[in-house]
């Protein structure tokens, strides 16, 4: 099969799409030819090496957590899963951008029908952090909550999770994304030079002079600036950890949000239209340099995506305890 891989620390030329053997079924484990499978950020900074101390690579390294797709084969002890089941899920070891992947049965949940490839497999990793900073900051009906990089994948899945519980949202973004948010009923707030007291001044004006929470997806001064707006710190987080340390604010990412009943509610959200997955691009798996580069340099809305074009091939020799490709099961 087709996968990307990595041999060392870089910028995007460092990554290519190699032939490669798909890692043995387990027998609770399920290989899924991949569909659809979404990058973020915190992929970049593994391939960087800038989170070399906290989630080093091991070269040649995959990549990828996102993946949706439909199920090829399953372990001997899998049973919650058969042959053909469209599928939405994870993978813990940076392997889903690839042609098919193999992962643990409790790693998936069924993809609604009315969900689509693109969104499913954009959905886990920008979704679960979402879930767990909402969580995070419990905001209430009609209380204000600034988003800083409110138009990213997390972002925007955030404001509207946030707006789903009825609350206020004042988003830090971008002026080309303001139609997209006046659409989900948030404030913009342009980025830049005295950001703070814009902000200032919008709680003022319009949200009845208090910022009740804040949910900072971007870094840098966003912690500090909620602060000075009066915010209680354990009603901050951020996904900057060193800045949470420092200040006393929560840092809770998609490790607290990560579960299959999480995933499955927001693919339910999305495939009922209570929620969108905002898609900037997609990309086949040949344009992951393409892919990346869109997504550091270009700040877009919402996710990119690589679609592996897999044209009729068959699935490759799964090797190990995998009889289920001949044996399906449901629960």
């Amino acid at each position: 099969m087709r996968a990307v891989r990595f041999h060392r620390y870089g910028d995007i030329d460092v990554l290519g799409v190699e032939d490669v053997e798909p890692r043995p079924l387990g027998p609770r484990d399920v290989q899924v030819r991949v569909r659809a499978a979404g990058i973020n950020p915190g992929e970049a900074k593994i391939r960087t090496g800038a989170l070399h101390a906290w989630l080093p690579a091991v070269f040649p390294s995959g990549q990828g957590s996102d993946l949706a797709g439909t199920v090829t084969a399953t372990g001997a002890a899998v049973t919650g899963w058969m042959v053909g089941d469209p599928v939405l899920g994870w993978s813990w070891e940076r392997s889903s951008h690839a042609e098919y992947v193999v992962v643990p049965e409790d790693q998936l949940v069924r993809k609604p029908d009315g969900l689509p490839w693109v969104a499913a497999g954009a959905l886990y990793v920008a979704g679960s952090t979402a879930v767990a900073s909402v969580a995070a900051v419990a905001p209430r009906a009609g209380e204000t909550v600034v988003v800083s990089g409110a138009t990213g994948g997390v972002g925007s899945l955030a404001v509207q999770l946030l707006r789903l519980r009825r609350a206020n949202v004042v988003a830090v973004a971008s002026a080309r994304h303001q139609d997209w948010l006046e659409s989900q009923g948030a404030t913009r707030i342009g980025y830049g030079s005295g950001v703070a007291e814009r902000l200032r001044r919008s709680i003022e004006g319009d949200a009845g002079g208090t910022a009740h929470a804040f949910l900072d997806f971007h870094g840098g001064d966003y912690p500090r600036i909620a602060l000075s707006l009066g915010v209680p710190p354990g009603r901050i987080n951020t996904l900057d950890h060193g800045a949470a340390t420092a200040l006393g604010t929560r840092s809770q990412g998609s490790a607290e949000g990560t579960g299959r009943t999480e995933l499955a509610e927001l693919a339910e959200l999305a495939a009922t239209g209570r929620i969108e997955v905002p898609i900037s691009r997609t990309h086949p798996l040949a344009e992951v340099r393409e892919a990346f580069a869109h997504l550091e340099h270009d700040h877009p809305l919402g996710k990119v995506v690589l679609l592996p074009d897999l044209g009729p091939a068959a699935a490759p020799s799964t090797g190990g305890d995998a009889p289920g490709s001949d044996t399906p099961r449901r629960p």
